[in-house]
């Protein structure tokens, strides 16, 4: 479905086919299928990225469900960082930027930073672009057949002028056709932005698996440390609806100026 044009308002969602009110039953919580039939709209980008949803109670009457059902389906989204509500203004589908990103994807930090300082945003340069074919591992990780065709991309992260974070990311070519090395390194945001900016893929969470290694030739030669020194290494599958990997990433952190942080306390979706 094409990009809506922010001038006009989206017609209601209950024109839309097959999407008529709901009804209780089917063994699942009513205010489940109002966050399916929610999720749906959005995937399908009748409701894209930025636009304001309708108000409580058209959703609601829509729907044919009461208010505070809508509202638990709506805070669920709010807090996996599908929707932002903005007091006095409304309900909106959450668009990547660069506060997102920090908030939600990038948790390393320098370990001399004041606690109350916001978090530096990276300086990012691309050391390397190709289109090949996926390994055992990454065909693995999206979902692919081994010797899928890819693109790799390796991107070197530095705060404070230091070399930080090599990540070696791998998406699937097919899922973003016309992909190049140009629009990659001129894009005026973040990668997630650009990745739903630009493919209409929008990543809404992430898995991560982090281990100590050792760093190898490579990484020590990108990262300017001694061969052999402790890295972190942060293995991430980027998911979007349902559950559908998009982006499976390798990050070797430098862990000499700069630590891992996690924030448990802090409310999501603020």
């Amino acid at each position: 479905m094409p990009r809506l044009n922010k001038s006009s308002r989206p017609a209601p969602f209950s024109q839309e086919p097959g999407l008529g009110p709901l009804a209780e039953g089917g063994g699942t919580h009513l205010f489940r299928q109002v966050k399916r039939r929610l999720l749906l709209l959005i995937e399908k980008r009748h409701y894209a990225p930025g636009d304001c949803l309708p108000s409580e109670s058209e959703l609601s009457a829509t729907l044919g469900v009461s208010i505070g059902t809508l509202r638990k389906a709506v805070d669920e989204l709010v807090h996996e960082h599908v929707l932002l509500r903005r007091q006095g203004k409304g309900t909106f589908v959450t668009q990547h930027n660069h506060d997102r990103f920090l908030f939600q994807f990038f948790h390393v930090e320098q370990r001399d930073r004041d606690m109350y300082q916001q978090p530096e945003y990276p300086e990012v340069k691309c050391l390397g672009f190709e289109r090949t074919k996926a390994t055992s591992e990454e065909a693995t990780a999206l979902g692919l057949r081994e010797g899928d065709p890819v693109f790799r991309v390796v991107n070197l992260l530095a705060l404070a002028g230091r070399p930080t974070v090599c990540d070696q990311i791998c998406i699937s070519a097919l899922l973003f056709k016309g992909l190049s090395e140009r629009r990659l390194v001129e894009r005026p945001g973040t990668i997630y932005q650009f990745y739903q900016q630009e493919f209409g893929i929008t990543v809404l969470r992430a898995q991560e698996r982090a281990r100590a290694v050792a760093a190898s030739r490579e990484m020590s030669r990108v990262l300017h440390l001694p061969a052999g020194q402790p890295v972190m290494q942060i293995h991430r599958t980027a998911l979007t609806f349902g559950d559908k990997p998009v982006e499976y990433r390798v990050s070797t952190v430098n862990t000499q100026y700069c630590d891992y942080v996690s924030d448990l306390s802090r409310p999501k979706g603020q």
